[in-house]
């Protein structure tokens, strides 16, 4: 797509897969190309060798489970003597993360006719959770699709003020109440309203838990079932954002949403903010769950939907 600048000049707007090349820009120096380095010159795959690529993959934040995993496989093709030339390295821990990227993707549940599509997004505060509300509401709604945005964080007074600016700019409808309301009443009142003006999605706003309140988690649960009791199905989608830069510390938080708040997919934020991009790598492998998104800058349309092939392509890309 093209667009005319402030001179009057033509630009073409970048593809997907450009945006997710410009967002790995760090790790890929801090990874792939230290991989390089790290084979130029050398005759041959030795333990010295695979020890300085394992403190290069760590360093990215592959972690140490998944690290350990592909260097296991790398040994047993060096021990085959299947591979022997250490410039195949590249290609060897290219299709090794493929597949481990690959192996997570399920589809989002289906959704009976005439009802709305329910998301619940949740995650700790300060990961850009409200940002990506705002940029999800904006891709449905360029697809032709009618969004509602519903006010559930009702803890943090400046959450709804913040979910009422993208709702101006996505030009969404917001169901909110005061704040201290019950989040769950809220949520239902949304639902009500988004079937009586059938409504495509509906984006629910939960508040920045911390994962060690489990008076907070219980209530998402209860959320849940408010969700399932007033559209069969919902919600369809539970997807926990997670900042690319906390690294490792996202998993963490990633594993204890997981384990109570029925998590269907990840939204990876500031993708674009950090040398440590393999935390991909080591969520995908350690939670089993597909990440859906991925934050590559600050505009509006710069929430994409995230492709291994992609992924992987722009991190080896010469």
């Amino acid at each position: 797509m093209e667009f005319t600048t402030l001179f009057g000049t033509k630009k073409k707007e970048p593809t997907v897969l450009e945006k997710i090349r410009q967002a790995v820009t760090q790790t890929k120096e801090n990874f792939t190309e230290r991989i390089q380095d790290l084979v130029e010159g050398k005759k041959e795959i030795d333990g010295d060798l695979l020890e300085e690529l394992e403190a290069v993959m760590i360093g990215a934040d592959i972690g140490v489970g998944t690290t350990t995993e592909i260097l296991n496989s790398i040994r047993d093709q060096v021990s085959r003597q299947i591979l022997r030339d250490p410039g195949q390295l590249r290609t060897v821990l290219k299709e090794e993360l493929r597949k481990i990227l690959n192996v997570n993707y399920t589809p989002p549940r289906e959704v009976a006719e005439g009802n709305p599509f329910v998301i619940l997004m949740v995650g700790v505060n300060g990961v850009g959770k409200t940002t990506t509300i705002g940029k999800l509401a904006n891709r449905f709604k360029t697809s032709g699709k009618k969004v509602m945005l519903c006010a559930s964080d009702t803890f943090r007074a400046a959450a709804v003020e913040q979910l009422e600016i993208w709702a101006g700019r996505t030009d969404s409808p917001i169901v909110k109440q005061k704040a201290g309301a019950d989040p769950s009443a809220v949520l239902f009142d949304a639902l009500q309203s988004a079937k009586a003006r059938k409504i495509d999605y509906v984006i629910v706003d939960t508040a920045g838990r911390l994962h060690t309140k489990h008076n907070l988690m219980a209530e998402l649960e209860k959320m849940t079932r408010i969700a399932a009791r007033e559209v069969p199905g919902a919600p369809h989608e539970v997807l926990l954002v997670l900042d690319a830069t906390t690294g490792q510390n996202g998993l963490t938080q990633a594993r204890e949403f997981a384990k109570s708040a029925g998590v269907t997919g990840l939204v990876l934020t500031k993708l674009d903010g950090t040398a440590k991009g393999g935390v991909v790598t080591a969520i995908a492998r350690d939670l089993k769950i597909p990440i859906r998104f991925v934050g590559v800058g600050e505009k509006m349309d710069d929430l994409v939907e995230f492709s291994p092939e992609d992924f992987v392509e722009s991190l080896f890309a010469a």
